[in-house]
């Protein structure tokens, strides 16, 4: 066959795949449109409220919406606070518990402690301390860093009820973090309990507890349980004989 013909034929087929793939993908073009035609967007129904803007804050400074329990000068905010001792940006557990002058339901908070750097004492005679929620529900502070005790007692434990998921202690003197989500316990007109406290706990960022339900309020001689109580209460710090140091505490109502 002359050359001429040879190359005139080529052309002509590719001529004819260029044809044929256009087609094709005009067929998928026009497909996909008829079937988006046919698509109706679905749509819940819902009017939301616009969603509040909130000031997130500088890594390591609270969000512009928390109440500042303690900013590392004063304890204005705290009954008794004067018990325990402020210097270099932190505070020193003595004497007594303290709980704040305001109370709180649902909420997120934030509080840095560290145990004493110099180790004395083991178990639960080493760096003990504890937050209470409403003054009834205890996450246990405690240098449980290389420091044997029961599970339920040691530091991100739900005290008696609940011990953490994983010890990511630090060293004895660093300083630890908790995040907290705290969703307080609801009671009917009769007293009886309508729905549990449920609680979740970062420590040094590190899930510790997801969604606990608790049991009852802490107590140390008796199982937890639940007495109806009003839907705000102070949140309480422990004093232990320890010295603990906190810092940093801040929280959102939730």
């Amino acid at each position: 066959m002359p050359r001429i013909v040879t190359a005139a034929l080529q052309r002509l087929s590719s001529r004819r795949a260029i044809i044929g793939t256009v087609a094709v993908v005009a067929a998928i073009l026009l497909s996909s449109l008829l079937y988006a035609q046919r698509l109706k967007e679905y749509l819940s129904g819902i009017k939301w409220p616009e969603v509040k803007v909130v000031d997130p804050g500088a890594p390591g400074a609270h969000p512009g919406d928390a109440i500042v329990l303690f900013d590392g000068k004063d304890m204005s905010q705290w009954v008794d606070g004067d018990a325990w001792k402020v210097q270099d940006g932190y505070v020193i557990t003595a004497k007594q518990d303290i709980h704040t002058k305001q109370a709180f339901g649902d909420c997120q908070l934030h509080v840095e402690w560290a145990a004493p750097e110099e180790v004395s004492g083991s178990g639960q005679g080493r760096g003990n301390s504890g937050v209470f929620l409403m003054s009834l529900y205890e996450l246990q502070v405690l240098d449980s860093y290389d420091n044997s005790t029961y599970p339920d007692g040691q530091a991100g434990a739900i005290y008696k009820q609940q011990p953490p998921l994983v010890n990511v202690c630090r060293k004895p003197g660093e300083w630890q973090t908790y995040d907290i989500v705290f969703t307080a316990p609801r009671f009917d007109e009769q007293g009886n309990l309508a729905k549990p406290a449920y609680i979740t706990v970062l420590q040094n960022g590190v899930l510790v507890q997801n969604h606990f339900e608790l049991q009852g309020a802490t107590s140390f001689i008796e199982a937890p349980k639940y007495t109806a109580h009003s839907a705000k209460m102070p949140l309480q710090l422990q004093y232990h004989n320890n010295k603990v140091r906190f810092r940093n505490i801040w929280i959102r109502e939730l």
